[in-house]
């Protein structure tokens, strides 16, 4: 078997087999495959695309080539869930603590953010003293007692996947859809899960801008959960605008806390609940997905959720009692209004804009190392659909530095006021 032949093959639009796609992933990873030779074949991929069969078995291949995680020492189902990246997603530190309250097993690893705001990892770590880095050992027997783990990734899961996507990085291929696919699936499939929700974001601070295109990415990835036996849902939600109404990290925490307490912004709680929902249908607790969020609504009503975010906390090191008083996060040295130049309803917020502004600040960054400023971002006041009066807050900067008109051009610009109220949902389309 050739790398060429199998680069002309796909070239030419025709399927790969199993031994393959096996025979380039396994020689691209122990780099008997030449990086030139990959970067063909991902372009021949991003023409031609993958049938949903060649996609499990690209995924698979990936897959197999560092770690899996062994979870049957974890009694019972095991879920999990994934975003593909949006602003002011901070649904883990939800979704987790309450499928858990319900006995549910949440073992998740989570990524670090690389862009306009830090990732679960980064946010979980605006709390004092809280270790995202714990053996496997210690991570399943964390689930067995308390239900849940929230922990960066451990050993060498899909060592392929890295290769490849640096290599997509710098040859125009990122945005191919199988690519995508394989990519997540190959990570979430090591991670050890048996039910998996997908959060697939759609609109400008989203990685797929058009409802089209999201809709291929989730069914492809449904199906090759599916075709790799693991229970799937993925749900298109809309990211026109950032989720809640805070951005950066400590103050995402915050609002999290404040959700869990029954006070979170609508727009958040309602993703919350959709997608907790459905790992409740996986876990056979609940029949249907109005069941499922009933029971889920009890257990912020009486504070298990919340109960179950502080148990995670204390389990890793950090101090719990900023579950219970978020007051005592580190503030920002400074507070900023940005002001509305004009009267209408919101019809839009670039969401992009605002995480940029966010990342200005501090709460993101730019290239790998960065430090994160765990106390800075912006808080929305109007969201879309809202009233505005000229002069009305539109957004509060939280700032440790005095300058901050970069950032509140960028928030002036993502605002767009109309005349009229706009259609606007957060739900877009549910796959199973």
């Amino acid at each position: 078997m050739r790398a060429v032949d199998i680069i002309i093959k796909k070239r030419d639009g025709l399927e790969l087999s199993k031994e393959e796609i096996n025979f380039f992933i396994e020689g691209f990873t122990n780099g008997t495959i030449d990086t030139y030779q990959a970067s063909a074949l991902t372009m021949a991929i991003y023409f031609k695309g993958m049938t949903d069969q060649e996609a499990t078995y690209l995924t698979e291949s990936i897959l197999h080539s560092g770690d899996i995680l062994d979870l049957s020492a974890i009694e019972g189902i095991k879920v999990d869930k994934h975003s593909t990246g949006g602003v002011g997603d901070k649904t883990s530190l939800v979704v987790g603590p309450l499928v858990a309250s319900l006995g549910i097993k949440f073992a998740k690893m989570s990524g670090r953010g690389l862009g306009h705001t830090g990732g679960t990892l980064d946010k979980l770590e605006a709390i004092p003293g809280y270790d995202i880095n714990i053996s496997e050992e210690a991570f399943i027997q964390q689930v067995n007692a308390i239900g849940i783990a929230l922990v960066g990734q451990t050993g060498e899961l899909a060592p392929a996947d890295k290769k490849l996507y640096a290599l997509r990085d710098v040859t125009g291929t990122v945005e191919s859809i199988p690519l995508i696919a394989s990519s997540i699936m190959s990570k979430k499939l090591a991670s050890g899960a048996d039910a998996i929700c997908l959060d697939v974001k759609v609109g400008s601070g989203a990685f797929m801008k058009n409802e089209k295109d999201a809709s291929r990415l989730a069914e492809l990835m449904v199906n090759i959960g599916k075709n790799c036996g693991r229970n799937m849902t993925a749900i298109l939600t809309n990211m026109d605008e950032p989720l809640g109404l805070a951005v950066g990290n400590s103050l995402e925490v915050i609002e999290a806390i404040d959700t869990l307490n029954g006070n979170g912004p609508k727009d958040f709680t309602e993703l919350c609940l959709e997608v907790a929902a459905h790992l409740v249908l996986a876990a056979k607790l609940a029949k249907s997905v109005t069941e499922a969020k009933e029971l889920l609504q009890k257990q912020i009503e009486n504070k298990e959720g919340l109960h179950t975010l502080a148990k995670l906390v204390h389990a890793q090191g950090g101090d719990d009692s900023y579950i219970y008083h978020p007051e005592k996060f580190k503030k920002a040295t400074h507070e900023y209004s940005v002001l509305a130049t004009q009267s209408g309803y919101v019809g839009h917020i670039d969401a992009l804009s605002i995480g940029n502004a966010a990342m200005i600040l501090g709460a993101g960054r730019s290239k790998i190392g960065d430090a994160i400023d765990h106390s800075v971002g912006i808080v929305l006041a109007k969201k879309v659909n809202d009233k505005v009066c000229k002069g009305d807050i539109l957004a509060k900067i939280y700032a440790n530095q005095e300058n901050v008109d970069d950032s509140t051009a960028l928030v002036l610009h993502a605002y767009k006021i109309t005349e009229e109220q706009v259609d606007s949902k957060l739900i877009l389309k549910i796959v199973k």
